[in-house]
């Protein structure tokens, strides 16, 4: 069995946010934000009203199920990825499952953060190829903007991150073509977990969260950026090499690589480390920022919409984050 994309959607809440709309909030600049990550601009759900990531997930949904031609009832399994679930628990995927008007199906709820559509891809490939399911729906969803400190202190990281969600139909299918998933390489190192970390609220202190803990910010994100930056110039080009060569594949083999949108710097390092033309790598944060495990299937949708992904074309998905966590899935669209 073949794990085929057969349709994808995504979703972005109404509220803009530019880098200058940010100056009037923290000290910075657009100058300051562009130089640094290459970001632009941003989407936040509202300020009113309720709306958690099986929200957005829940949209994305319904459009790639329209693309694929499926409806609820069809999915065998939900794969949810994200960090900012509606609640610290039950799991957004039961969320989405009922918004959906599901009220059976199986729904697992994965935490790998940046690399969560990775992870997401590589869990349903396998559950596909064992035969436990033939439809699945993986969605990457995220609200970071409702847990971002939005002043001068924490500038560093809110600046980075947007809102939004993304959502492919992935389908088993029976076939000797060498299409769908060719190959997938993941790797983690949990040592460098308090380099891109939220703290709290935290099971491991009693309580989970005190009035100390907020006023010293330890709710927020925090992140040691120059690390992540130097570990994901490193790990990127040798995850790509590790992915081709289990394919059998060479770079210029590949024609689009989508990589995870965390810092346009990043990536075009990695660019100059592939030795690749600029046309080769998808980038779409500059309107988006950092949308964490929406980045890579809301980079796809788009590559798609735009016509940059042809018939038999071969797509590297790859990135890096929290975790520390890291990986590439090589995948090849039917002819």
């Amino acid at each position: 069995m073949r794990t085929i994309i057969k349709g994808s959607g995504r979703f972005l809440p109404p509220r803009k946010i530019s880098n200058h709309d940010l100056s009037r909030w923290m000290e910075t600049s657009d100058q300051w934000i562009r130089q640094r990550t290459g970001i632009e601009e941003r989407y936040w759900v509202t300020q009113e009203g309720r709306t958690g990531s099986s929200d957005l997930g829940l949209e994305a949904s319904r459009l790639a199920l329209e693309k694929a031609g499926w409806t609820p009832g069809d999915l065998d399994l939900i794969i949810f990825a994200t960090l900012s679930p509606d609640y610290f628990f039950p799991g957004s995927g039961c969320l989405l499952q009922a918004k959906l008007g599901l009220n059976s199906i199986p729904a697992l709820d994965i935490r790998q953060q940046c690399t969560g559509f990775l992870y997401g891809l590589a869990t349903a490939d396998a559950y596909i190829r064992s035969g436990l399911a033939t439809r699945i729906l993986l969605v990457g969803a995220e609200v970071h903007s409702t847990g971002l400190d939005v002043s001068t202190r924490g500038r560093d990281v809110a600046v980075i991150f947007g809102d939004g969600a993304a959502a492919v139909c992935l389908e088993g299918e029976s076939t000797t073509e060498q299409v769908g998933v060719l190959a997938v390489s993941l790797h983690a190192d949990g040592s460098m977990a308090e380099s891109l970390m939220t703290e709290a609220p935290a099971s491991c202190c009693n309580p989970r969260i005190d009035e100390q803990m907020l006023r010293q910010g330890r709710h927020y994100p925090r992140m040691d950026g120059r690390n992540i930056f130097k570990l994901a110039v490193r790990r990127l080009p040798e995850v790509a090499g590790e992915v081709l060569a289990k394919a059998g594949l060479e770079a210029r083999d590949v024609d689009l690589f989508i990589p995870h949108q965390a810092n346009l710097r990043i990536n075009q390092a990695f660019e100059k480390a592939m030795g690749l033309d600029s046309q080769k790598v998808f980038n779409n944060i500059q309107k988006y920022g950092n949308t964490t495990a929406a980045s890579i299937p809301l980079a796809l949708d788009e590559a798609l919409e735009e016509g940059l992904i042809g018939p038999g074309a071969i797509v590297m998905f790859l990135g890096l984050g929290s975790g520390l966590t890291w990986g590439a899935v090589l995948y090849r669209f039917q002819p």
